[in-house]
């Protein structure tokens, strides 16, 4: 366990097991899509980092995009976006890159929202899922990297306060009293 400050870090998920599950989901699409291009499009600045270490291990025509939306959601899920997608999806295999889903909220709109546009297939890559957070039960990620409890994690792209990002391994985050 590491301590910054009065923040303790206790490691989770190593860099290693994570390196070997992308490659494993990566091969995965390549599989599901034999032959075909698909297209990730990453959720916000957590899922970058899972984003680019996955898109090398796909063995397909692979292109990209980026969303972003507001910091402030609403119960019922709605969510501003902030950044839209650069291209038309419409006909495209598209995945969402995630890096993590909990309660199903974010995910569930911004499906919704890209249905709209006609893509061929629409799918969820997640790194970790939380299903003791899931609010919305027929949210689920079809590519999960791992499964964790409901702790608050950072590492891998995840961040607190724009910190730890930069962690190699997913670490649970505990936070001093107030």
């Amino acid at each position: 366990m590491s301590v910054r400050g009065k923040e303790h870090l206790k490691v989770l998920i190593r860099r290693s097991a994570i390196q070997k599950r992308v490659q494993e989901i990566g091969k995965q699409i390549t599989k599901d899509y034999r032959g075909q291009r698909v297209h990730l499009i990453g959720v916000l600045k957590g899922a970058s980092i899972f984003l680019a270490d996955l898109v090398r291990t796909v063995g397909l025509e692979v292109s990209l995009d980026l969303s972003s939306y507001g910091k402030g959601t609403r119960t019922s899920g709605e969510v501003k976006l902030s950044k839209d997608l650069d291209t038309s999806i419409e006909g495209l295999n598209v995945i969402l890159v995630e890096d993590i889903l909990d309660t199903g909220l974010t995910l569930g709109y911004l499906c919704r929202v890209l249905r709209q546009r006609k893509p061929k297939d629409l799918r969820i890559a997640a790194l970790l899922d939380k299903p003791d957070r899931r609010l919305m039960k027929d949210v689920h990620a079809d590519y999960i990297g791992f499964q964790i409890p409901n702790e608050f994690v950072v590492g891998y792209g995840l961040d607190y306060a724009e910190r730890y990002r930069n962690l190699k391994d997913v670490c649970v985050l505990s936070l001093p009293p107030e």
